[in-house]
């Protein structure tokens, strides 16, 4: 495989950033994730960062060097990260679980698998245009499916931020799977939350990135929504892949996984209170333990192999 990558994550205009993102890959299979935590008192990100560490830990152990089946590794990583924000929820005893949006997009073999729940997008973009994208699971999608606003109501109404499905709610999510989606050379998937999407329209993000070096294109989108939303702006994150299907026309900012190992696999995660793009006001000894606290909630659905 051959790619370029970019991923980044600001707080914007809120007190915490409690979007989390992530990619790994082996020599022959690419996984992508973001996550958009809700909750107070850092139980969001800590929802998040469960959600983006469970899958990032199951294609560690699974990718070798490709998953057997794709779209059942999604499933199965949501489903167990939903499990594990249940079990932290009831451990802590809160009232109310800490939830989280999830998309994730698997590539390998030069076709893309993706699934999501909530609000947080993917786009595929091709020739300047969106060919693809997930479709929110909120209440505004709904309306404007049935014809009962418009876009330009949606984006004032009062109910556009509730979604009616995520991981950690007290009802199973409803986890939304893509087709088998070959990709293109030069082709674009990006995963983003709606800090970015909801500011900057994927059609316009789709031309701003044609052509473009999306190492420097990316931050440059995200500074333009942070202008757009002005003091309040969302949390923003997004990962950004352009596939380039070959090895040849070497750039310093690609990756080529041509020489990897079989079992080689290179992972792009920040442990919880460790990113500088996520300032806190925790201290060393309550991350210590969130760490320690994430990792047994997640181990529990999804248990490492002996001596890993």
């Amino acid at each position: 495989m051959r790619f370029t990558i970019y991923q980044e994550s600001r707080q914007g205009g809120r007190a915490n950033n409690e979007d989390r993102i992530s990619y790994c890959y082996s020599r022959d299979a690419l996984l992508m994730v973001v996550a958009d935590g809700m909750g107070g008192h850092h139980y969001g990100e800590i929802a998040s960062q469960i959600a983006v560490q469970t899958l990032a830990d199951s294609f560690q152990r699974e990718a070798r060097p490709t998953l057997a089946d794709p779209f059942r590794f999604l499933q199965k990583g949501m489903t167990n990260a939903h499990h594990a924000i249940l079990d932290y929820a009831e451990r802590h005893r809160l009232n109310d679980t800490p939830r989280t949006t999830c998309v994730a997009c698997i590539v390998q073999d030069n076709i893309a698998y993706w699934a999501h729940a909530g609000d947080s997008r993917l786009f595929l973009m091709r020739a300047s245009k969106v060919v693809a994208q997930t479709k929110d699971h909120s209440r505004i999608r709904i309306l404007l499916e049935e014809g009962l606003i418009s876009e330009a109501l949606a984006a004032t109404h009062p109910d556009r931020n509730k979604i009616y499905s995520c991981l950690g709610s007290p009802t199973p999510p409803e986890i939304e799977f893509s087709r088998k989606t070959p990709l293109q050379h030069g082709d674009i998937v990006l995963l983003c939350t709606d800090g970015l999407w909801g500011e900057v329209p994927g059609d316009e993000m789709a031309a701003a990135l044609t052509g473009a070096n999306i190492v420097n294109a990316v931050p440059m989108l995200l500074t333009q929504a942070e202008t757009r939303g002005g003091p309040h702006v969302d949390n923003l994150s997004v990962v950004a892949v352009r596939w380039e299907d070959n090895y040849i026309d070497d750039a310093s900012s690609s990756v080529s996984t041509q020489t990897m190992r079989f079992d080689e696999i290179a992972t792009h995660i920040e442990e919880f209170g460790r990113d500088p793009a996520h300032r806190s006001d925790l201290s060393e000894d309550e991350i210590e333990q969130a760490i320690e606290e994430i990792r047994a909630a997640i181990d529990k659905f999804n248990p490492r192999k002996q001596g890993q």
